[in-house]
């Protein structure tokens, strides 16, 4: 008599796991954590930079998880997840799921301008079309954005494991405070503060026309003379931040730890942060820092690791289990 787990695998098929080009390490490490190999496959760019992709096995009925954050260079990385799943799909893979730490435009949300796109949803209805039939990422910008899917997914919340780093230093703070960049995150920024048992602040900002460059306003709260733990959810050009950290001392803050989930840093955003008179930048790999930018922290950058995250949620939705349950949800 077949057990539920071998019912299971004639249903879903096994576990293959696939990487795209844009985390190597981070797929190495759901390998690890699950104890599956990565499965064999070829990404050629010709000349005219044409992608082409070959598999080096059958994947029929099979489980497979595409591994692809649609970080810098996000084109060339976005269009890897979509021939990848694409390629599984006409291998007649028995579920494919696109594994996305990090979902590239994820701010172009809503029309909120006359003659401008949706383009959050073009890339939901992209991945879609090209075969996938579940997805997982982390700290969508919006949560409407799971509303263009669908297809069923995960959205993982990188509060599950910064939380544990925060309670190991959070004895050691003097007097905290949770301060949020924006009023935008004042909700989730509230989450941090019910955890740590903190009072909360938020920075009220005011964005220009340019919107790479948000002009910080004011504080609402107090942090004068208080260790600060300010939180977001990504860091693109770092901007916000380093408004949010000149303001925080000019009313009198003391250390300041830097907590965010998702770290784009483009243009020069590293360099801008690491000239900061910040104690930490605590953060996640959905996205890889190269070498030369952590060398620009030092000590300073405390980088955890979604592997064993996504690895479990992996492991539970080829089995059919609950991921709710990783969380008491």
């Amino acid at each position: 008599m077949a057990t539920p787990h071998m019912q299971h695998d004639l249903l879903y098929g096994n576990i293959k796991l696939f990487a795209g080009t844009a985390s190597p390490h981070l797929a190495d490490e759901i390998s690890d954590y699950l104890g599956q190999p990565l499965c064999g496959r070829d990404i050629i760019e010709f000349p005219n930079e044409n992608l082409f992709v070959r598999l080096h096995s059958s994947v029929r009925g099979q489980d497979c998880y595409v591994i692809q954050t649609t970080s810098s260079p996000v084109h060339r990385n976005l269009m890897e997840l979509l021939i990848l799943i694409q390629t599984l799909k006409l291998d007649s893979a028995g579920r494919i799921t696109a594994v996305v730490p990090y979902l590239c435009y994820g701010r172009s949300d809503k029309k909120d301008k006359p003659r401008v796109p949706i383009t959050a949803r073009l890339v939901a209805d992209m991945i879609q079309i090209a075969g996938a039939d579940r997805y997982m990422t982390f700290d969508l910008h919006a949560g409407q954005i799971q509303g263009f899917f669908s297809i069923p997914g995960d959205v993982l919340r990188g509060f599950h494991i910064l939380k544990d780093y925060l309670l190991e230093i959070a004895p050691n703070l003097y007097n905290p405070v949770v301060v949020t960049a924006d009023l935008g995150f004042a909700k989730k920024g509230r989450t941090y503060a019910e955890l740590l048992h903190t009072g909360l602040a938020f920075i009220e900002k005011k964005r220009t026309a340019d919107i790479k460059n948000p002009q910080s306003m004011t504080i609402i709260g107090e942090v004068k003379d208080r260790d600060v733990i300010l939180v977001d959810d990504e860091v693109n050009t770092g901007g916000s931040m380093v408004h949010a950290v000149e303001i925080l001392k000019a009313h009198g803050a003391r250390d300041i730890y830097m907590v965010f989930v998702h770290p784009i840093l483009s243009e020069n955003a590293a360099e801008r942060l690491a000239s900061l008179p910040v104690k930490q930048f605590i953060t996640l790999n959905t996205v890889h820092i190269p070498k030369e930018k952590q060398a620009l922290f030092g000590d300073r950058l405390v980088l955890l690791s979604i592997s064993a995250m996504l690895g479990e949620v992996i492991r539970r939705a080829n089995e059919g289990r609950s991921v709710g349950a990783m969380f008491n949800e």
